[in-house]
């Protein structure tokens, strides 16, 4: 089978995602673009979401941040960027995402919009509603653990 000239092939943008959820919380690429698509489907519809073609290419996380990178078709981006904006959790862990920005190329998309490795999460301990607890710590927030889950909080709460 011959290759689509080149005026005829789809032209795709490229979305750099950052990803935060609990520390706890463990993700992973298949679970995450499931979701990318049900949202897309609920948003956009069956026609809508065919159109933007969203496909999560790239996808790492650990310690509760993380980036992926999906890509859409050229005219998309505003769909996509809503479609992301409805997500709000991957199996069952509430998850937090910000669109750092769109590029036409994914070299591009990771030197512009993902850094390097970030400072690692900072495990302290630390008083919250007058016990000793474990906490995880980064930029300035910090996940208090309790019994029922993580709580968050900032350096000034504690």
């Amino acid at each position: 089978m011959k290759h689509l000239p080149k005026h005829l092939q789809p032209r795709w943008r490229y979305l750099a995602v950052a990803i935060e959820t609990w520390p706890d919380a463990d993700l992973d690429r298949r679970a995450f673009q499931r979701e990318v698509w049900y949202a897309t489907q609920n948003l956009l519809g069956d026609t809508g979401s065919a159109d933007a073609d969203m496909t999560v290419l790239r996808f790492t996380h650990e310690d509760g941040v993380g980036h992926a990178i999906v890509r859409v078709r050229r005219g998309h981006t505003e769909d996509a960027r809503a479609a992301l904006a409805c997500l709000n959790s991957v199996d069952g862990a509430p998850v937090g995402l910000r669109v750092t920005g769109t590029s036409g190329t994914v070299r591009a998309c990771e030197e512009k919009y993902i850094r390097g490795p970030a400072k690692g999460p900072e495990q302290r301990q630390v008083v919250f509603e007058t016990r000793d607890r474990r906490a995880v710590a980064r930029d300035g927030r910090v996940d208090v653990a309790t019994d029922d889950g993580f709580v968050g909080a900032t350096d000034l709460d504690i």
